[in-house]
């Protein structure tokens, strides 16, 4: 299986690369794994935000495929622990899921049209976190996830 993590907006800041690019490496060693980063539309900055969320929803829906798992990061999705992370890592390699996708989408969320072709809404926290370090917190607890699959000491360090 596959995992991608793909994320509207900018690249990111010095402060978290280093460790969204270390927990990579790592998950690395479990599954094929990649960052996209999906630039915001030109001009996104001036448009109302339900019309920035479409445009980025029509580039998300286009780099789509048909069988991608796709795991949306939505602030109304459902909690889950870390062993759950775990369990529904195992449940799409049971599974032959061949390319798992968690999407972390831009500053108003994600459009409807993204929502309705998830398979799954994830809420890391009732917390609002910023973009940048969503993305490190997501690549640490796919990491823990890896590591609980192992039965690795990471977990309970």
């Amino acid at each position: 299986m596959k995992i991608s993590f793909w994320s509207i907006g900018k690249n990111n800041e010095s402060f978290v690369k280093e460790g969204v690019e270390d927990f990579t490496r790592r998950i690395s060693r479990y599954f094929k794994t990649e960052w996209s980063i999906i630039p915001m539309p030109k001009h996104g900055g001036v448009l109302p935000p339900t019309e920035l969320k479409k445009k980025e929803g029509e580039v998300i829906l286009q780099l789509l495929s048909k069988d991608d798992y796709l795991v949306v990061l939505e602030e109304r999705g459902k909690q889950i622990n870390s062993e759950g992370l775990a369990t529904f890592l195992q449940a799409r390699a049971n599974e032959s899921t061949k390319h798992l996708i968690f999407l972390i989408g831009g500053a108003y969320g994600l459009d409807d049209s993204v929502l309705k072709r998830a398979n799954f809404k994830w809420s890391l926290s009732q917390l609002v976190f910023p973009h940048q370090l969503v993305r490190l917190i997501l690549a640490e607890q796919v990491y823990r996830a890896c590591t609980i699959l192992k039965n690795e000491k990471y977990h309970h360090q």
